[in-house]
Order: structure tokens, then C-alpha cells, then sequence
């Protein structure tokens, strides 16, 4: 009993749970009726449909002499149809031209039954194959009759036309046309969307196209190397699409039988494959446990999706919201939405913000708010942005105060996305020197325990360590390069070796050169007013000559004492 009087809770043996709730009838007397049924364990699924207009049922076959119908509103079994007396192997939905709600099903006790969904009742049976009721499939436009495929290997056409909606016992259908389609089982069956043409899909790893009524051959697709698993026509072209055990699925032209294209995949059999979005792509589910989505025009397979452990055997598809159910020996009956124009407002969302955030980006820049700048540029992972902002730091004053400042702000998140772009930007020579700057930096803004902490780190550092140990080789050879150079050039006295003597001597050479400047000066002011001959002119330039020379010799014998004194060093 459950609290609060809501009711009873009954557990069977077949795995459902089973809620009944006290009802009052006018003779005082009380009795339960059934309010909710939730089903514990489905078996193997083995084909389900929509049920109506609004997609708000669904009929599911589970391997059993039943079939459940799930509201997918709260996926509670709304009730069960039970009259079979052998596994249900196929079923298909459809609404009445008087609006009945209408389900056929296949057993292999070698029977059709059509039942209706209000009345929850059987109305018509259909009894004459001799084998097990492999396929069925209601007419699509005068919705007044339907066609049945068995094991064995023949197609019937049954009348139900003359259905009251007052009878309460199951009348007895009556086939109009039979044909013996195939040397194999039937596996597969279904109708023009006009109703003038059938297509069945068998183990003989063909597909047959019969006119109705009177199932005439019209055309024979073969091509396919194992059986034939589905058939269905094209919504809006003159085609039909098969799915075969061969891995792949093939589309055909019912004008002269020949194959359009050839989809290739799967990685084991083709179970179910049916059209979406007026006939421009197509959904198929295979023994691999994989549900695809595919292009026609492209041959391309846009996406797939791995929900099934195992073979997807049910694939519904609704006409109106084109959600799709698949179901398979897993037990699992998963729904699919069609998730494009979310994905689109989404990716139009991201984009929007991204073009705010990249603003922002640029103001952060013009006003040289570094920090807040480098966050964005982590936030919308623009790698080069970043480089440009670390490169500009390093470029200034203090480089060392801006790039801790602007470490300090970021969490261990951004850090472990830092290091990733530090990990590319150290194995270009021209970046390297950037990503050394940064990489020192954070080494000394974070602890090694911190940066052990930081979950992926390990796989970083150890891309770090070997280019960094060549960037510090290179610019090791590169230091001793320049001593080789500083020494050829003291050699070919193109330079000289700074002490602090030569510092000294060279303060006394300037001083003595401007002692004899000013002295020249001088003498230079008697010699004009003297008016000199000549011979003095010549004498002057002479005695300025002997003072360059002795300049001369001071400089070149400081030279000569080091460079012999290099060999003795050596």
C-alpha cells in the first residue's frame, strides 16, 4: 500500500510495476483500477512506430505475444495489447480515413491482427501464410488496406474497408492478392506514397517492386551480397532505399532498376535505414549497435551516435516532428530530437558574445590594461593574441613586475591552458625567447606543489624540457662564439682590453692633447702678430708633428705591451 492513500503498488514477475488506485462504483461497491505501468525490462526490441498525429505514443514490439504502447510524455506504458499467441516480429501504425487510430501487427503464429488504439480492442484478424509474419505495412493515402510478407515467401494484400466501429469481436480479414515474391524470407515491406506501388525486401538479397493492386512485377533491384534488411520508398523521388547485411545501403531507381549510390559505413549489418527532411537525408542503425545520418548529395555521413550496446533492430521516424526512437536487443528505447536550429542559435550565441569579448579585447588594449587583456585573450583562446600582449611586455621597463602582475590574476585553469600555448611557442626559435620569459615568471609565481597539483601538467612539462635544454645549448654556444670574436679583434688591435690602467691612461692622453691644443692656441696668436717666415711655419708644423708622433708612440706601445702580454696569459 502506498501513503497517503494514493493507492496500491504490485511488482510482477515480468519486471513492471504496476499502480492501481481505488475507484467507487454506484452500487457503493469499490474496485482498483490500473493508473500507471512502468515496465522494469523490455527484452529485445525488435520494431516500434508512432502511433499518432501529435507523436505522443509509441508502439513497441519486445520480443513478446504483446504490445506496449509507452507515453513518451512520462515513458509509462500506457496500456498493452495482448491476443497474439506467439513473439510479435513486426508492426506499423496508422490513422483511419474515419480517424481511427489503427495497429497492425506480425506474429509468428502465422497470423495479422489490426487493432484499435481507443477501444484498446482487436477488430480484425488475418489468417493464410503458412509461415511466420515476418513484415506489414499499412497503405499510405486511401489508408483502407495493407500488405503482410512471411517466411513463407509470399505477399498478401488484405482488405479492412468494411470495418464497423461498433463490432466487439475481431472479424476475419480476407486477402485480395497473393504472390510468391521470393526464394527467401521476406524481411521487409512497404507502400508508395500513392498506393499504386509495394516494395519487399528478402533474405535472397533482393528487392522486388509490385504494382497493387494485383501485385504485378514491376522492376528487381539486385546488387546487394547478403540479405536485405529494409525497404522504403522515396518521399518526393521516383526511388527506394534498401539496407542490407552487406554493410552498406543502396539507393535505387525504379524506372530501370539500377543502382544510384552506395553507402558505406557501418562496420557489420544494415538494419533499418529511412528517409528524413523530404528525402535529402537519410537515418540508418546496424548490428554495430551505430546510428548514422547521412547526406544523399554528398555520400557523407554527417554524424553518429553510439547509445546501443548492441544490434538496433526498431527505427521509428515522425512525420510531423521527425524525432526519431530506436530500440534494439539492448532493452534501451532511446528518443532522438533534431537539435539544428538549437545548435545554430547556440553557435550564433557564441559567436555574438565572442565578437563583445574580442572588443573588449581591443579596449583592454588601447588602454594598456595588460592583465584584464590577457585574460581575455585565455578566456577566448587566442594564442597569437597572447604572445602579442606577453612580446609587448617584455619589451618594456620592468618587464618582470608587468608579467607577474598579470600572472597573479590567473587561476590554475588558465595556467594549465598557458602552459599549452608556452609548450607550442617553445619550439619555434623566433618565439622561444618569449615563452622562456613567461615560463620563468610563473615558475617563480607558483610553487612546485601548486604547479604538481595542476591536473595534465606532467604531459606538458615533459613537452617543455627538451627544447628548452637546446634554446639554453644554443645560446651557451652562441656566449662563447663572442669570446672567440672579442679575441680576434684584440689580436687585429681593432679594439682594446678595458682595465682599469688603460682607463687611466687614456684620462691622462686626453688631458696632455688638450694642454697641447690650447699651447697651439697660443702660439699660433703670437705667430700672427709677429708675422713669421716660412721656415717657422715649417718648424711649427714640425713640432706639432713630433707631438702627434709622441701621441702615437704612447698608444702603440700600450698596445704592444698587451698584445705581449696575451701570449704569456695563454
Amino acid at each position: 500500500m502506498l501513503p497517503l492513500d494514493q493507492g496500491l503498488l504490485c511488482v510482477t514477475a515480468d519486471q513492471q510495476f504496476l499502480f492501481y488506485s481505488p475507484a467507487e462504483h454506484l452500487e457503493e461497491k469499490w474496485s482498483l483500477k490500473l493508473t500507471k505501468r512502468l515496465v522494469g525490462f523490455n527484452d529485445e526490441i525488435v520494431d516500434m512506430k508512432f502511433l499518432d498525429e501529435e507523436e505522443q505514443y509509441l508502439a513497441v514490439a519486445t520480443n513478446l505475444e504483446q504490445v506496449r504502447v509507452y507515453d513518451l510524455s512520462s515513458m509509462s506504458c500506457s496500456y498493452v495489447l495482448a491476443g497474439h499467441t506467439d513473439t510479435i516480429l513486426c508492426l506499423d501504425t496508422s490513422i483511419s480515413s474515419n480517424g481511427r487510430r489503427l495497429i497492425l501487427t506480425g506474429s509468428k503464429d502465422n497470423s495479422v491482427r489490426l487493432w484499435e488504439s481507443e477501444r484498446r480492442c482487436c477488430i480484425g484478424l488475418g489468417i493464410g501464410h503458412m509461415g511466420a509474419v515476418g513484415a506489414v505495412a499499412f497503405s499510405k493515402k486511401c489508408r483502407d488496406f495493407f500488405v503482410s510478407g512471411s517466411s513463407d515467401r509470399t505477399i498478401k494484400v488484405w482488405n479492412f474497408d468494411g470495418l464497423s466501429d461498433d463490432i466487439e469481436e475481431p472479424i476475419s480479414l480476407k486477402a485480395k492478392a497473393v504472390v510468391a515474391a521470393h526464394d527467401k524470407d521476406i524481411n521487409s515491406l512497404a507502400v508508395a506514397p500513392n498506393d499504386s506501388l509495394v516494395c519487399s525486401g528478402s533474405q535472397d538479397r533482393t528487392a522486388c517492386v509490385w504494382r497493387l493492386p494485383e501485385l504485378v512485377l514491376v522492376v528487381k533491384f539486385t546488387g546487394h551480397k547478403r540479405g536485405i534488411w529494409c525497404v522504403e520508398f522515396s518521399p518526393v523521388d521516383q526511388c527506394v532505399i534498401t539496407a542490407s547485411g552487406d554493410k552498406t545501403v543502396k539507393i535505387w531507381a525504379i524506372a530501370d532498376g539500377s543502382c544510384l549510390k552506395t553507402f558505406e559505413g557501418h562496420t557489420s549489418s544494415v538494419l533499418r535505414a529511412s528517409f528524413l527532411t523530404r528525402g535529402t537525408q537519410f537515418v540508418s542503425s546496424g548490428a554495430d549497435g551505430l546510428v548514422k545520418l547521412w547526406t544523399i548529395k554528398t555520400n557523407e555521413c554527417i554524424s553518429t551516435y553510439d547509445q546501443h550496446e548492441d544490434k538496433v533492430w526498431a527505427l521509428a521516424v515522425g512525420k510531423k516532428t521527425e524525432m526519431l526512437a530506436t530500440g534494439g536487443s539492448d532493452a534501451v528505447i532511446n528518443l532522438w530530437h533534431d537539435s539544428t536550429a538549437a545548435e545554430k542559435e547556440e553557435a550564433f550565441r557564441k559567436e555574438e558574445e565572442g565578437v563583445l569579448r574580442g572588443q573588449e579585447l581591443e579596449n583592454a588594449l588601447l588602454d594598456a590594461e595588460y592583465t584584464k587583456a590577457i585574460q581575455i585573450a585565455l578566456e577566448l583562446r587566442r594564442p597569437h593574441k597572447l604572445f602579442e600582449l606577453f612580446s609587448e611586455l617584455c619589451r618594456k621597463r620592468k618587464a618582470g613586475d608587468h608579467i607577474d602582475k598579470a600572472l597573479h590574476a590567473l587561476g590554475k585553469e588558465e595556467f594549465l591552458l598557458l602552459f599549452e600555448y608556452i609548450r607550442e611557442w617553445n619550439t619555434k626559435p623566433k618565439l622561444c625567447h618569449v615563452a622562456q620569459s613567461v615560463l620563468f615568471r610563473a615558475f617563480n609565481i607558483l610553487p612546485p606543489t601548486e604547479i604538481i597539483e595542476i591536473k595534465g601538467i606532467s604531459e606538458l612539462l615533459e613537452g617543455l624540457i627538451p627544447y628548452s635544454q637546446r634554446h639554453f645549448s644554443r645560446i651557451d654556444r652562441l656566449i662563447r662564439s663572442t669570446f672567440l670574436l672579442d679575441y680576434t679583434l684584440l689580436r687585429m688591435s681593432v679594439i682594446e682590453p678595458t682595465t682599469q690602467n688603460d682607463l687611466k691612461t687614456k684620462s691622462l692622453l686626453h688631458s696632455e692633447k688638450n694642454m697641447e691644443d690650447n699651447a697651439e692656441e697660443d702660439q699660433k696668436e703670437v705667430s700672427e702678430e709677429q708675422k713669421p717666415k716660412p721656415s717657422g711655419k715649417k718648424r711649427k708644423s714640425h713640432k706639432s708633428g713630433d707631438h702627434s708622433r709622441s701621441h702615437k708612440k704612447v698608444k702603440d706601445s700600450s698596445t704592444h705591451a698587451n698584445t705581449a702580454a696575451v701570449p704569456l696569459q695563454a
